[in-house]
């Protein structure tokens, strides 16, 4: 079997309704049944790093550039973008508001004091927030 085929399968596999796309519902879905534990939101984060069209949904060409390996150019690239949608405007740094917001526009209730607790997790230097070089260690882990 061709190597995109097994990508191709692997990908239906992950596409449970069918349509093509895989939804971080469904990314989480696939995590949990080997085991993991994803949160919706890092699911969200995982999608919006890879999702070429910006559909939030991850197509079978952004499927096979997760399983692949983009280039690091590229995932720098990808990374800064996502860190951009936390990020208030203009700012260089993700505050427990401003993650609150970007999960509420995904459909994520959280208070504030749920965003403090996740941006603590990988909050290294005690600010607070998180810097760019925190959000990359957060989005590898």
């Amino acid at each position: 079997m061709e190597k995109f085929e097994q990508y191709e399968r692997v990908f239906s596999h992950f596409d449970s309704d069918g349509d093509g796309r895989i939804s971080p519902e469904e990314l989480r879905q696939c995590v949990a049944s080997i085991g993991g534990d994803m949160a919706a939101a890092e699911a969200e984060a995982a999608v919006a790093l890879t999702d070429s069209d910006g559909d939030g949904l991850l197509s079978l060409e952004d499927f096979v550039k997760v399983v692949e390996g983009a280039g690091e150019d590229e995932k720098q690239s990808d990374l800064k973008a996502a860190f951009e949608l936390y990020a208030p405007e203009g700012s260089a740094c993700i505050t427990p508001e401003s993650l609150k917001r970007m999960l509420s526009r995904l459909g994520q209730r959280r208070s504030v004091h749920d965003c403090k607790n996740m941006i603590a997790s990988f909050d290294l230097n005690g600010d607070g927030v998180l810097n760019f070089d925190e959000f990359k260690i957060m989005m590898t882990c």
